[in-house]
């Protein structure tokens, strides 16, 4: 009995900015092809400086041409998001091969960037302006 996974390999990994998530996985002889939640890359995204920045992890190690990747994401603005694809796809690729690993953590791929909007505190108008003070 076969099973699934070993006919259709892939490598796995969560990426995540602000308070979007994305779910990568990488597919090994492919043509370079990326879906974001079932559209290409290039309907998905309404900038091209998203989609190269979502790429950037693969042309960074020079796998540009030899993966297909496939990716679910929610959450956060549109930079928010192609930011977490980004952070996935360089840890999927490191659960691919480890030698990446320093070349990734080099350009700060594989850290978590933990800014995320502050919340709003109770008697202030935001996270920390207050309201305006009046003398008399």
């Amino acid at each position: 009995m076969t099973d699934k996974k070993d006919t259709k390999k892939y490598f796995e990994a969560v990426g995540r900015r602000k308070t979007s998530t994305a779910r990568v996985r990488l597919y090994p002889g492919g043509k370079g092809e990326m879906t974001v939640n079932d559209k290409p890359a290039k309907d998905f995204f309404s900038f091209f400086e998203f989609e190269n920045q979502a790429l950037s992890p693969l042309a960074i190690v020079g796998e540009e041409k030899k993966l297909d990747i496939t990716v679910k994401v929610n959450g956060g603005g549109i930079r928010g998001q192609a930011e977490a694809i980004r952070h996935g796809v360089a840890r999927a690729l490191v659960v691919m091969n480890e030698e990446y690993k320093p070349t990734l953590k080099a350009e700060g791929f594989m850290t978590r960037d933990p800014r995320a909007k502050e919340r709003k505190k109770p008697g202030l108008k935001k996270a920390r302006r207050a309201p305006q003070w009046r003398k008399r």
